[in-house]
C-alpha cells in the first residue's frame, strides 16, 4: 500500500492555500505512518481548530477534529480508552501554544503515548491573520499592525522541559528529515513531538514582504540553524543571529510512558 492509499479521495479539493506547507507535512506523516507498517482500522489522526488541523479529514482512518486548543485532552482520553490504538495529534501554533498551552504542558509532563506534529506557520492562518505566540519578533499581523514586539514562544524546548520523550524540528523545506524525525516520533513510546516550520504565504508571507511562496520556503531553508551548530557557535562565543532557529532532534529519551501496553 502507498502513503496515497491513506487520503480520502472524495474530500478533494482540499481547503489549504495555494503554495500552504500544511500540504508536505501530511505527506511526510503519511509517509512515516506507511513505513511504521500501520493499518487503518487501529490509527487514529486527532486534531483542534485551524488550518494545520483540517489534516484528519482527508485521511481514511477515524478521526476527531475537536475544540479549540483541546486536541491533546481528547488524544490521551482515546489513548487510554484503548491503547492499542496508534494516535497522531495534528496541531498548529495557535492551537497548541495559545489556548492549548496549558495541554501541551502536562501531557508532556504525563508523557502519554501519542505523537505529536504541530505546523508552525507562525500566525493564526484560518481566523484571520492574528499574531500568535510563534509570530517572530517585528513580524506584522492583523492584530500587530506594527511589528510583533514579544518574543517567540519556543515549543520544541518547551517540550524538552517539560518531559517529552522525543523532540525534534524541522521545516517544509527539509522533506526527508522532517519524515525521518516523524518516523523516530511514531516509534518512540511516550510523547513524541515534532515542530515542522512551515510557510504560509496568505496570511503571514504577504504581509511580511514574502509575498511569493517560494519566498517564504527560501526563508525556513536560509533560517534554519542546524542545532549542533547552534550550541556550537554559543560554546565558541559566537552570536547566533536573533532570527534564526535551531532544526534539529533536541532529545530522545526513555522516561517511563502512560497508555504504554506492558
Amino acid at each position: 500500500m502507498s502513503f496515497k492509499d491513506w487520503f480520502r479521495e472524495d474530500r478533494l479539493p482540499h481547503i489549504f492555500c495555494t503554495g500552504c506547507g500544511n500540504g508536505t507535512v501530511i505527506n511526510c506523516t503519511l509517509e512515516a505512518v506507511e513505513e511504521m507498517g500501520w493499518i487503518r482500522d487501529t490509527t487514529v489522526f486527532i486534531s483542534g481548530i485551524g488550518c494545520s488541523s483540517r489534516a484528519p479529514g482527508y485521511i481514511t482512518t477515524d478521526s476527531l477534529h475537536t475544540t479549540h486548543g483541546r486536541a491533546l485532552a481528547f488524544a490521551t482520553g482515546v489513548k487510554l480508552a484503548n491503547p492499542r490504538l496508534n494516535v497522531v495529534v495534528f496541531t498548529g501554533d495557535g492551537d497548541l501554544a495559545a489556548i492549548g498551552g496549558n495541554h501541551f504542558i502536562h501531557a508532556c509532563r504525563r508523557n502519554i503515548d501519542i505523537t505529536v506534529v504541530c505546523m508552525n506557520n507562525m500566525i493564526y492562518g484560518m481566523t484571520g491573520g492574528q499574531g500568535s505566540p510563534c509570530t517572530p519578533p517585528g513580524a506584522i499581523s492583523t492584530t500587530t499592525p506594527y511589528g510583533m514586539c514579544e518574543p517567540v514562544f519556543d515549543l520544541s524546548a518547551l517540550a524538552v522541559t517539560a518531559g517529552a520523550n522525543y523532540v525534534a524540528r524541522w521545516t517544509s523545506y527539509h522533506v526527508t528529515e522532517l519524515t525521518k524525525a516523524i518516523k523516530v516520533g511514531l516509534d518512540t513510546p511516550g510523547f513524541s513531538f515534532i515542530e515542522a516550520m512551515v510557510q504560509c504565504p496568505t496570511a503571514y508571507g504577504r504581509r511580511n514582504k514574502l509575498r511569493q511562496v517560494s519566498d517564504m520556503v527560501t526563508y525556513l531553508k536560509t533560517h534554519a540553524l542546524l542545532l549542533q551548530k547552534k550550541q556550537r557557535m554559543e560554546e565558541e562565543g559566537e552570536t547566533v543571529p536573533a532570527d534564526m532557529f535551531a532544526v534539529g532532534e533536541f532529545v530522545r529519551r526513555d522516561r517511563p510512558a502512560m497508555g504504554v501496553l506492558k
